[in-house]
């Protein structure tokens, strides 16, 4: 086992309730993916076009698949989307392990990729996810098309202070005395205070928008293992930042080989806006958008910008295989016009 992994624990089936109707976008759709010892549900986006290449969207800590919910309508011209609910988040049930390292996340989006035979996708992560699809893209190059990676949870030295809450929550017994000491809180309260950790300016929320927040929230506080998904993720994360050697996150994204989308935000209070030029550097073949409005979720608070960065990926990895395709044949030609010259000569 190793140190991003968590003790087993029995399956937990049984603590799955369908506690409400998750909200489900105009256009989308749902479906669950059964695996074994472990139920995924999937949100999709269908295209609107034939022949559009596969992405998928994995979102952060604490977050679910409607995440993706404004930025995929915006891409559905060029990409056929889903996005997965990982394992205890959204409408998906805990894993049969317990397992929500990342390692276990990461382990779960790889089997959903292949059983469903997709790839290679443009993946595309934020936060937790972000961490969880450089792990992906490292060790299974073959489903990894392009990498978009949103405030991605990379390992930092001096994690800024506004973090340290959220880290706190992996401490044993921190998740049951908050969950006790905030028992009063409606979830109005709650729903504020996440929008205000992770928003650059809470703001832009829209009235719709925030109302449909505080109904997941509500939702969300029913389940049984709520706070248990939460405080192993968060405890994965930490161990994922200890992790050294080739296994440690860093060491990880220097393996990418697909081309890289790296957005980061000004106002994030979660992941340190300082560590973009480190991960510029780290990813081989990337490429770098900073917002300086933008929070945690960038995705979420200027979709249509995000947007176009992709987009723009997209066609530039679109254009090195066209390009790829044309050259091969030219060098040929090339090495057959050397040869002629020498012998000539």
């Amino acid at each position: 086992m190793s140190s991003t992994e968590l003790p087993e624990t029995l399956a937990a089936a049984s603590l799955a309730p369908r506690v409400g109707a998750v909200r489900v976008a105009e256009g989308e759709e749902l479906r669950s993916v059964s695996l074994p010892g472990l139920t995924l549900t999937v949100r999709s986006r269908p295209g609107t076009g034939p022949g559009l290449e596969p992405a998928l969207y994995v979102h952060g800590l604490g977050g679910s698949s409607q995440n993706w919910s404004t930025l995929m309508p915006l891409l559905a011209d060029r990409l056929e989307g889903e996005a997965l609910d990982l394992p205890g988040f959204g409408d998906s049930p805990p894993p049969d392990d317990g397992n929500y390292s990342v390692t276990g996340h990461a382990r779960a989006v790889i089997r959903l990729l292949d059983s469903a035979g997709r790839g290679p996708v443009h993946l595309i992560g934020n936060s937790l996810g972000g961490a969880v699809s450089t792990r992906v893209a490292a060790v299974r190059p073959d489903l990894v098309r392009t990498l978009t990676l949103i405030s991605p949870a990379l390992p930092e030295i001096r994690v800024q202070r506004s973090a340290w809450p959220t880290a706190l929550v992996a401490l044993p017994g921190v998740a049951s005395l908050f969950a006790r000491l905030s028992r009063d809180w409606t979830a109005e309260d709650r729903t504020r205070g996440v929008m205000a950790l992770c928003y650059g300016d809470p703001g832009r929320v829209s009235p719709e928008g925030f109302e449909a927040a505080v109904q997941e929230m509500e939702r969300r506080l029913q389940l049984p293992y709520f706070w248990d998904a939460m405080t192993r993720s968060a405890r994965g994360i930490v161990d994922a930042y200890t992790l050294g050697g080739q296994h440690g996150l860093w060491r990880q994204a220097e393996r990418v080989l697909a081309p890289t989308l790296l957005v980061y935000g000004q106002r994030d209070q979660l992941v340190s806006y300082r560590m973009a030029r480190r991960a510029a550097a780290a990813f081989r073949d990337s490429r770098l958008l900073t917002l300086p409005d933008a929070g945690h979720v960038a995705m979420m608070e200027y979709p249509a910008t995000v947007a176009q960065a992709v987009r723009e990926l997209l066609d530039e990895s679109a254009g090195r295989h066209r390009g790829a395709d044309r050259a091969a044949p030219g060098r040929e030609t090339g090495d057959r016009e050397t040869a002629d010259r020498e012998n000539r000569s």
